[in-house]
C-alpha cells in the first residue's frame, strides 16, 4: 500500500481528533488482504492534514454543485473566456479550439483545450456522432500544445466526466498536463 494511498485510507475522525494535539507523527498500521501488516511512523501535520480533507471535500461540493446546472444552457466561465469577458493567458487558438492556462495548475505546464462552440458538448458522456470531428480537433490541439509547451516527450490528458469525477465546469475541456513526471495510477 503506497503511503498516499495509506494516507487517504486514515478515517478523518484519527485527523481531526489529532489536531488537537502536539503530536508530532502518527504511528499507522496498514493490513494487506493476505493480513500481512506494515506499521509507519509518518510525520503529522495538522493544518496540512486538515486542509487535504478540506479540499477534497470541498472539490466535490463544488462539482455536485456545478452539475445541478450542467445542461441549463446558461454561459460558463468558459464561455466568458471564448468571448473575451475573462481574461485568460491563451497559448492556442485556432477558429474552434481556445486552451489556456490553467488558474490552479496540477503541474508546470497546465494548460485547458476547449471547444469554442459547445453543442451539448457539456461533458464526454454527451458526446453523439456529430461530435466527432471536434472531439479530434481538441485532441489534436492538445498535442500542438504540448509541442509548444515543450513537453512533447510526456504529457497527460485528462478529461472529467461528471460529478464523480469532479467536473465543476460543464463545457467539455482537455487537461493537458506536463512538465513533471507522473505516476500512474492517476487519482
Amino acid at each position: 500500500m503506497a503511503v498516499g494511498n495509506l494516507m487517504a485510507a486514515i478515517p478523518f475522525s484519527l485527523v481531526r481528533n489529532s489536531a488537537a494535539t502536539t503530536a508530532k507523527a502518527l504511528l499507522v498500521t496498514a493490513r494487506s488482504s493476505n493480513h500481512n501488516s506494515i506499521q509507519l511512523t509518518l510525520p503529522f501535520h495538522p493544518r496540512r492534514s486538515l486542509c487535504r480533507v478540506s479540499a477534497a471535500n470541498n472539490e466535490e461540493a463544488a462539482a455536485k454543485a456545478a452539475a445541478v446546472d450542467a445542461d441549463n444552457g446558461a454561459p460558463t466561465i468558459f464561455d466568458k473566456i471564448i468571448n473575451k469577458e475573462i481574461p485568460s493567458s491563451i497559448v492556442y487558438e485556432d477558429e474552434k479550439v481556445l486552451a489556456f492556462r490553467d488558474v490552479n495548475p496540477q503541474a508546470p505546464v497546465h494548460i485547458l483545450v476547449i471547444p469554442k462552440l459547445r453543442d451539448g458538448l457539456t461533458q464526454l458522456g454527451k458526446a453523439e456522432p456529430k461530435h466527432v470531428d471536434i472531439l479530434g480537433q481538441l485532441l489534436y490541439a492538445a498535442k500542438i500544445v504540448a509541442e509548444k509547451e515543450g513537453i512533447l516527450d510526456g504529457f497527460r490528458i485528462v478529461i472529467n466526466n461528471g460529478p464523480k469525477a469532479c467536473q465543476s465546469v460543464y463545457h467539455l475541456h482537455l487537461h493537458v498536463l506536463g512538465g513533471r513526471q507522473m505516476k500512474w495510477p492517476p487519482g
